[in-house]
């Protein structure tokens, strides 16, 4: 199985500053073990993975884990996340009081999560 992945910087605007964070964008089919191991082989504070939603009010399901354990929830893995959903889809996300959003919310483990101040973070590769 081939996995696509970005690895960012969020709460920057230079690389290799702020929160490194790793995002599977194609997370489906993975077991817990796996991803967990991918966590841990990619070794940053936190990896998330994204499955399609099982809520069409949702954009994704995100969960996130770090190289031991996984998370309920977590700021800036979620916010790195929409972040590169958005882009994804060709948009620039937006900031509060602005439209154009990439993201509408996303779930996870404790609940939906609607980011709405998104500043712009480079793209690590």
């Amino acid at each position: 199985m081939q996995l696509d992945f970005v690895t960012i910087d969020v709460f920057t605007n230079r690389q290799f500053g702020g929160n490194p964070l790793a995002v599977i964008t194609n997370a489906q089919g993975l077991s817990t073990e796996r991803m967990q191991a991918i966590a841990a082989e990619f070794n940053l504070a936190e990896t998330t993975f994204v499955l399609p939603p099982k809520d069409p009010a949702h954009t994704a399901e995100v969960r996130v884990f770090t190289p031991k354990a996984e998370m309920p929830f977590a700021g800036h893995p979620n916010i790195g996340t929409a972040y590169v959903l958005a882009r994804l889809k060709g948009q620039k996300p937006r900031r509060r009081g602005r439209s154009g959003s990439g993201c509408r919310r996303h779930a996870t483990p404790s609940g939906a999560v609607r980011p709405e101040m998104v500043r712009q973070m480079r793209i690590g590769a």
